[in-house]
């Protein structure tokens, strides 16, 4: 997403007050750096792990491929292990990124897919957690190789950092399950809606875009905003409103934590994050000119073509942000949009 700082509070969205108070003691306490039993079995990771009804565990088989080893920087081999940042301090963001039901363990897709990659690289995860800024700086200081936390590629970004892809940076439409309506990428399938989403972000500047353009035709739709989480998911269980525009991400999660419940939610369509004119795409962040986008995007490649990829996504509800391929540096959102 394009702003960390607004993309925290839409992905939190779907957490009680509970589990944010939760996320944010484990958090504090996760941002040392330590190596993490999760993903130190060679050759084996677990997935979704405490993942607080999230994601379903699941053991996937990453063996060392040598012949991508080799190809990753002479030091970051001789060292043994890869620094994963995340930027996830103080609340995390399920499913993308959060402490587990343990209060301990950091899991979420993002560390996930970046232990997967480590272990087909025959590397230690190391997993460093911190507030977005410190991320960058991690970075840029050399404390991180490289991050796996929901990092939009931009082409201000570029200027700094070389990135592999790995998914899709899209929004999404949540509506109840029984609501049969869906997006359609067209605008005009908005008239007559009432619509929720949050201020100042991406998605609002969107859907206002929409709005006028729908007003220009002589129709209209209701854009709807709330205080905070429970309200929304009140508001769109008691069917005070007819769809929520947020992150997909968010959605997903939210998605998977109604399903028991008497108002289910589904997924009613999705959009790119980077708006009409391009595919804005999620990727592993690294330093410029550091030699480990090409490995890291190789190695995102074989666990796509060996099915582990996949069963990343199908575990944390994901799917349907699944690229067929990782870039290097692929075209980012140009530096007037970023």
């Amino acid at each position: 997403m394009r702003r960390h700082s607004v993309l925290r509070s839409r992905l939190v969205r779907g957490l009680g007050t509970a589990a944010v108070t939760a996320a944010l003691a484990g958090g504090l306490t996760a941002c040392g750096g330590e190596a993490e039993a999760t993903g130190a079995t060679p050759g084996k990771v677990t997935i979704g792990a405490v993942a607080n009804g999230a994601a379903q565990p699941a053991e996937l088989s990453a063996p060392v491929v040598e012949a991508l080893r080799a190809r990753l920087p002479q030091a970051v081999r001789d060292r043994g292990e890869l620094v994963i940042g995340v930027g996830a301090l103080p609340a995390g963001f399920p499913p993308l990124a959060y402490v587990g039901t343990d209060q301990k363990t950091f899991t979420g897709a993002e560390p996930d897919l970046g232990r997967l990659v480590a272990s087909t690289l025959g590397l230690k995860p190391v997993v460093k957690n911190s507030t977005w800024e410190n991320l960058f700086v991690g970075i840029d200081s050399g404390k991180v190789d490289v991050a796996f936390t929901n990092v939009t590629v931009t082409e201000e970004r570029k200027k700094k950092y070389e990135f592999a892809s790995y998914r899709q940076d899209n929004l999404a439409f949540e509506a109840l399950k029984e609501n049969t309506w869906t997006f359609g990428g067209d605008h005009r399938n908005l008239a007559g809606k009432t619509v929720a989403v949050s201020s100042g972000t991406n998605q609002e500047k969107i859907l206002l875009e929409w709005q006028n353009k729908l007003r220009s035709e002589g129709k209209d739709f209701t854009v709807k905003y709330f205080p905070d989480s429970n309200s929304l998911n009140l508001a769109l269980s008691g069917k005070k409103i007819d769809l929520y525009f947020g992150p997909n991400p968010s959605i997903s999660y939210h998605i998977t934590q109604t399903a028991s419940t008497n108002a289910p939610t589904r997924n009613a369509g999705s959009f790119s994050g980077a708006g009409d004119s391009l595919q804005g795409l999620i990727a592993a962040t690294a330093k410029k000119d550091s030699g480990l986008a090409a490995p890291v995007a190789e190695t995102i490649n074989h666990l796509i073509k060996n099915g582990q990829y996949a069963q990343l996504l199908t575990t944390w509800n994901l799917s349907n942000e699944a690229v067929p391929a990782s870039e290097v540096n692929p075209p980012g959102l140009p530096t007037t949009n970023s």
